[in-house]
């Protein structure tokens, strides 16, 4: 006994001095980790600098290379100015084949904000940090930045709403749409020094592959989320034989920039059909379930508008119509039906009060101008523009996703990338698409569309698995995501499931007392 507690003593004693050593450690890492990317005095383009980091992960150090890749600003003018894009390179836990390189999506996030911020800053990216290690057990790991969104180079923001909405009108997509001629122009103004032409997908795509001859690297596999997964495109369209393999998540087809109304109300229905069946929402629900509320609601709200009045440092009345409704559907899935529910029977006041904020005029860059650029820039090919402009479930949804886009293209400055770049064709890459079918940001029906143009790929379905689906299976299929990186380590995708059930979500509750509706007044 004597020496079982000797022994149990010194076990302690360890880890007290594992965890001292830890906080110091880490502690250290605030002071002395690059807060800044490195620079080279006269770069040229397609040169790279580089700097060693470390930062505390577990109870390890992890060494990593953060470094500035210089790019021309427009590709297509001979005297173009350079431009800093940022990079970060870790090294891989196993030895895979070739590098994976991770694109963030948007377009306007950055992964790198993780490894660069300091303070509280540092503790909040923390998940951030551990999703991109989990691509260590592919191969060696390397994040790069958007153009125009990299602390390398260039942050360029802008106010989305510098004007501000009337309280006493209903919100409309045509509206909108108007405001947001006005509003690019106003941010072209205050970026006239910049040559803005220059930030399509297809730069972004040739910024990628400079840096990977860069790094001297022949070949790379990608893994694309959101827009990552349409930078993912572009690259594979432009690039074919540099490109690996693919895991690509919430996928977005180079000419899915808009999305199709009906696909986005076919994931709102699913996520409908699940909380028809919570049995603690079952107190509000009408006799057709929520998306008879959402029906009723539009048709309500569409002959009579509601005037709601809130406590805004005085009594503030803010009219509310059907578009301001659809806008406020595209909500995590967890929380929608039970704002629709909310409003369904009565309460109004937290609704009324989101919209008075949102309709109230703005100076904070609050909106990446890389969005806008490349966005416009994509298009649509005129096939799926017709589709769009007749698909039924405008009656629902409106033309908040597409509309302001369309008026706008003529004024970005960026170029048409043309139907022919945009218009899917065969591919050879193996690919998993990862793809939840709740999905309201790039619905499912993205990657089922698609598939057939990659006959060497694998899908694998998340039942129940928003935007962030990938993440999910981290969460509750730890082995699927395993699967998932030996595929990017090796190229073998053995054992992957077509389908995955990931648990459904606790969905938030109406904030008042379920009652009879009323009509709208």
């Amino acid at each position: 006994m004597v020496a079982l507690g000797s022994h149990r003593r010194r076990r302690l004693r360890r880890w007290w001095i594992g965890a001292l050593v830890s906080l110091v450690l880490g502690l250290g890492f605030l002071r002395l980790g690059p807060a800044t990317f490195p620079s080279l005095d006269a770069p040229t383009s397609g040169a790279i600098a580089l700097q060693v980091g470390w930062f505390w992960s577990g109870w390890w150090l992890t060494r990593y290379e953060i470094g500035t890749l210089y790019v021309p600003e427009n590709r297509n003018a001979a005297d173009s100015r350079l431009i800093g894009v940022g990079f970060l390179r870790i090294r891989g836990t196993r030895g895979g084949d070739v590098p994976v390189f991770l694109l963030p999506g948007g377009p306007g996030d950055s992964y790198l904000d993780a490894f660069t911020d300091r303070g509280l800053d540092w503790w909040r990216h923390w998940g951030q940090r551990d999703d991109v290690l989990r691509f260590r057990e592919a191969g060696d790991v390397v994040v790069i930045d958007q153009r125009a969104y990299s602390r390398a180079g260039d942050v360029l923001r802008y106010a989305s709403n510098p004007f501000g909405q009337p309280l006493d009108a209903p919100a409309s997509a045509q509206a909108d749409a108007a405001a947001a001629v006005a509003v690019a122009e106003r941010a072209l103004q205050a970026y006239a020094d910049k040559d803005l032409a220059g930030y399509t997908v297809v730069d972004c795509a040739d910024d990628v592959n400079a840096l990977r001859q860069a790094l001297g690297y022949e070949r790379i596999s990608l893994f694309g989320l959101s827009f990552g997964s349409q930078w993912s495109f572009a690259l594979m369209r432009k690039y074919p034989h540099s490109i690996a393999r693919a895991v690509l998540a919430g996928v977005e087809p180079l000419d899915h920039g808009y999305d199709m109304p009906s696909d986005v109300l076919a994931a709102l229905e699913r996520i409908a059909a699940e909380a028809d069946r919570d049995p603690a929402l079952a107190p509000w629900l009408p006799p057709g379930g929520l998306m008879q509320a959402v029906t009723e609601l539009l048709q309500q709200l569409s002959e009579r508008p509601l005037r709601v009045t809130i406590q805004a440092g005085g009594p503030r009345t803010v009219l509310l119509g059907p578009g301001d409704f659809q806008l406020s559907l595209l909500r995590r899935p967890r929380d929608w039906p039970a704002r629709v529910l909310s409003i369904y029977h009565g309460d109004y006041d937290d609704w009324a009060r989101e919209v008075f904020q949102q309709r109230q005029a703005s100076e904070v860059a609050d909106t990446a101008l890389i969005a806008p650029l490349i966005d416009t820039s994509l298009g649509i090919t005129p096939e799926r523009r017709l589709r769009l402009l007749a698909d039924p479930a405008r009656s629902i949804l409106g033309e908040w996703n597409f509309l302001a886009g369309l008026k706008t293209a003529e004024i970005w400055p960026t170029a048409d990338v043309g139907d022919d770049f945009r218009r899917p064709v065969p591919n050879a890459t193996p690919v998993v698409f990862v793809h939840g079918d709740w999905d309201t940001s790039t619905p499912i029906e993205n990657t089922l569309q698609l598939r057939p143009f990659f006959p060497n790929s694998r899908a694998v379905i998340v039942r129940r698995g928003g935007h962030g689906a990938i993440y999910q299976l981290a969460r509750e299929r730890p082995r699927v995501l395993s699967t998932l990186m030996d595929f990017l380590r090796t190229g073998a995708w053995e054992g992957l499931p077509a389908e995955v059930n990931v648990a459904a979500p606790e969905f938030a509750r109406p904030d008042g007392p379920p009652r009879a509706p009323t009509a709208v007044d």
